[in-house]
Order: structure tokens, then C-alpha cells, then sequence
């Protein structure tokens, strides 16, 4: 997975870069083939924007946008979006792929 970070009229720190690499790390345990993980933070007249972007192969990118005024509130709550977000997908996923036993037992009476 590609992980890009790009600030506007904000200097990252490396603790703030780490917390950010390790929270998308952690959304692979989902299972999705995420190839580029985008993530834009700007500073705004009220204080500080976060735009996380996530392309999926064979899907729809997800993007996540949340402002506030604290860098770190803003980065977590993004974070908890986009973890819903990817589970949901996850789960959408999953759920449409599964076939249930009865169609198992009709498959094999069949041959």
C-alpha cells in the first residue's frame, strides 16, 4: 500500500506522522485491497481540515473529510470515520459473497 501525507500551512511532527501511518496500517485487517492511501491536512479559518482518501481496487474510492480545531481531535475522529467506513465495506462485501449451506447441499445432490 502506498501512504502519502501532504500538509498545508501546517508542519507535521514525527509523532503525529506516526500516529497517522499506524492507524492505516491497521485498516488491512479489514481485508480490502487498498492500493494508495491518501491523507490531506490543511489549516482553515476555524482551524484544521483532514481529508483522508483511500483508493480500492475494484471499488469506489472512499474519502473522509473532518474539520476541528485541534490537529489531533481531527486526526482521531477522522480515523474512527474511516474505520466504519471500511468496515462497513468490508462487511458488505463479505456478506455478498458467501453462499449459504442450503446452496452447498443443492450443488452436490445435483452432481
Amino acid at each position: 500500500m502506498n501512504i502519502q501525507i501532504r500538509t498545508k500551512d501546517i508542519t507535521l511532527s514525527d509523532h503525529t506522522k506516526a500516529h497517522i501511518d499506524a492507524a492505516i496500517e491497521q485498516f488491512n485487517k479489514f481485508g480490502l485491497d487498498i492500493t494508495t492511501s491518501n491523507v490531506v491536512l490543511t489549516k482553515e479559518k476555524n482551524g484544521v481540515g483532514v481529508e483522508f482518501e483511500f483508493h480500492i481496487a475494484h471499488n469506489t474510492p472512499v474519502v473522509i473529510n473532518q474539520s476541528d480545531k485541534d490537529l489531533d481531535t481531527a486526526i482521531d475522529v477522522a480515523i474512527e470515520r474511516a474505520s466504519k467506513a471500511l468496515r462497513r465495506m468490508h462487511d458488505r462485501n463479505t456478506d455478498h459473497r458467501n453462499t449459504s449451506v442450503k446452496d452447498l447441499e443443492v450443488e452436490e445432490q445435483e452432481v
